[in-house]
């Protein structure tokens, strides 16, 4: 089969040659939108989402670089400087993989990648809120371990990660489980779902 550029902006070309060829068809018919206008609000989209994400791991950071200019930081022991310096590198590698779609969009701006730079963004963005929650895991450890001890430091943060993942990885995993099962309408019927 043929996609025309009525629901691609490309010329014709196999439907095999664009593994999204058939998720831009649906959108077209359910949205009236084409695959260039598509990617345009994925991207801006994936922009407001990464807004969120960046003030919590700019706390985080902040909190950390504050951290280590406190009289108590020189009475951590070797275990806790060490939860430390953890924290502060998961943060920052956060950091840059949260911001990174910003430097991604200017370094390929103008050269006609917008399809790679909303998929690479996505990845980006989905590694960056990994390590959030690792650095989150051990800033917690860190803090409850300096507060009340290691061993309720271990249970508080343990508890703190599972409801993260919870939230951020279960509950969307399984809406995914559960239309996979239930066979939601495929790309081809515009009565369901977008992405």
């Amino acid at each position: 089969a043929m996609t025309d550029g009525l629901f691609t902006d490309h010329p014709a070309m196999p439907d095999t040659a664009r593994p999204d060829a058939d998720s831009d068809r649906w959108n077209y018919l359910a949205r009236g939108e084409t695959s260039t206008q598509r990617l345009d609000r994925n991207f801006a989209e994936l922009l407001q989402e990464v807004r969120v994400a960046q003030v919590g791991v700019q706390l985080l950071l902040t909190f950390l670089f504050a951290a280590a200019f406190t009289p108590r930081f020189v009475d951590f022991s070797p275990g806790q400087q060490a939860m430390y310096y953890v924290a502060l590198a998961l943060s920052a590698a956060s950091t840059a993989l949260l911001m990174a779609p910003v430097s991604f969009h200017r370094m390929v701006f103008r050269r006609r990648l917008k399809r790679e730079l909303v998929l690479v963004s996505n990845r980006m963005v989905c590694y960056g809120l990994m390590l959030l929650i690792l650095a989150l895991a051990a800033a917690i450890l860190l803090v409850t371990d300096v507060t009340m001890g290691l061993l309720p430091g271990i249970w508080v943060t343990v508890c703190v990660v599972g409801w993260f993942g919870l939230w951020w990885y279960v509950l969307p995993l399984r809406c995914r489980l559960r239309a996979a099962i239930r066979e939601v309408p495929g790309p081809r019927d515009p009565v369901g779902e977008e992405a």
